[in-house]
């Protein structure tokens, strides 16, 4: 061996470096504040990534929700040029909730790592699959991206986006003013509320222009934030639009296990 060969290579002061930092530094879940395991990926234990509640089958083929006999209520919140949307689980409520809270609002923005590989699993028609051409993700109030650090569907978006090779828009889509948390809003106040808040930017006009588009969000209640997106992309060129979120809120008689 050369004399001036190195005693250790950098893959191995790394791993001495990252076994340093866990002795002295030991990670926590973001979410229960457990200790993680070894074999724990992310930010997140393997724990709070198994409670999850996830929505029943059978599921509507077009909304994803737990499907009932008859016409699907949840789809009666869509408009017609929605073509189909997908959620993980249910939240609030629960280890769904701890984790987003971590994501929005402990600047744990790592979190959404995790997030965006349980969504890219979710099924979706063949056509959504054969069309999507641009993720975008809702966009924040500049006050409150400045007040979080980041926009945490951007971060998912991203994320998504590498796993099913689709790009990210961070472009397209403007709010033109701030809105209230929808949290505590009646569903007719969450219209009102979204109600003109989205653009669609001017010069992005072209490369929106008859595609299909998924918007990008971390939870979905009355859909009303999601609706008010997809108005404005449509009035900027888009063909189509499919949701994709983490948590969806049930509603009144729904079923929350399998």
């Amino acid at each position: 061996m050369s004399s001036n060969a190195p005693l250790f290579s950098l893959h191995s002061l790394r791993a001495l470096a990252s076994g340093l930092a866990d002795l002295l530094l030991p990670r926590a879940c973001a979410a229960c504040e457990r200790l993680l395991e070894p074999s724990d990926r992310g930010l997140v234990c393997g724990q709070c990534w198994s409670r999850l509640r996830p929505l029943p089958y059978p599921q509507c083929p077009r909304c994803g929700h737990p499907a009932r006999e008859g016409r699907c209520r949840w789809c009666d919140l869509l408009p017609p040029y929605v073509r189909a949307v997908r959620s993980v689980c249910w939240l609030p409520g629960g280890t769904a909730s701890r984790i987003v809270h971590a994501l929005k609002y402990d600047g744990w923005s790592g979190v959404a790592d995790g997030l965006a590989e349980r969504m890219a699993r979710l099924a979706w028609p063949p056509d959504v699959i054969e069309e999507r051409a641009l993720l975008v993700p809702v966009p924040l109030a500049p006050v409150r991206q400045r007040e979080r650090g980041y926009n945490q569907s951007a971060l998912i978006a991203s994320a998504l986006g590498a796993r099913w090779r689709v790009p990210v828009a961070l472009d397209v889509l403007a709010r033109m003013r701030a809105t209230q948390s929808q949290t505590r809003l009646t569903p007719s106040d969450r219209l009102r509320n979204v109600s003109g808040a989205f653009r669609a930017v001017d010069a992005a006009r072209q490369r929106l222009a008859g595609t299909h588009v998924v918007v990008v969000d971390d939870v979905v209640t009355t859909a009303a934030t999601l609706n008010a997106c997809a108005a404005a992309l449509l009035d900027g060129g888009a063909r189509i639009v499919s949701y994709v979120t983490f948590g969806r809120a049930p509603s009144e008689g729904d079923r929350w296990t399998q």
